[in-house]
């Protein structure tokens, strides 16, 4: 079993192609402690979709690099699952960061 603590993930909107009717560019919400799914609004169930693959092995420190996921600045990145050329909608690009968790108090480090 893996010893490490889940570190809390924050999932920020960066583009979005074509319109997407639940979200905005700059929208965030959090995946905290590994598991609790944390927004101020509703989310999109396909936009989930793309996220369950990857956060448990995000959230315990597994490299963006090393799923295939990471961006220019070492970021993971995925879409969502719409495929807005032929349905008119919105394909949303996330960018995932980890924010590493401190045994003493439970929070991200600063």
């Amino acid at each position: 079993m893996d010893d490490r603590i889940p570190s809390d993930l924050l999932i920020e909107v960066v583009d979005i192609k074509g319109r997407c009717p639940v979200y905005r560019k700059g929208f965030a919400f959090r995946i905290e402690r590994g598991y609790k799914l944390v927004a101020d609004r509703p989310l999109c169930m396909h936009s989930l979709q793309s996220l369950a693959p990857y956060y448990v092995s995000l959230s315990r420190g597994i490299a963006p690099a090393e799923l295939g996921l990471a961006g220019p600045d070492g970021a993971a990145y995925v879409r969502c699952l719409d495929p807005q050329e032929i349905t008119g909608g919105g394909t949303v690009t996330f960018r995932i960061t980890r924010e590493v968790q401190t045994e003493d108090c439970g929070g991200p480090e600063t």
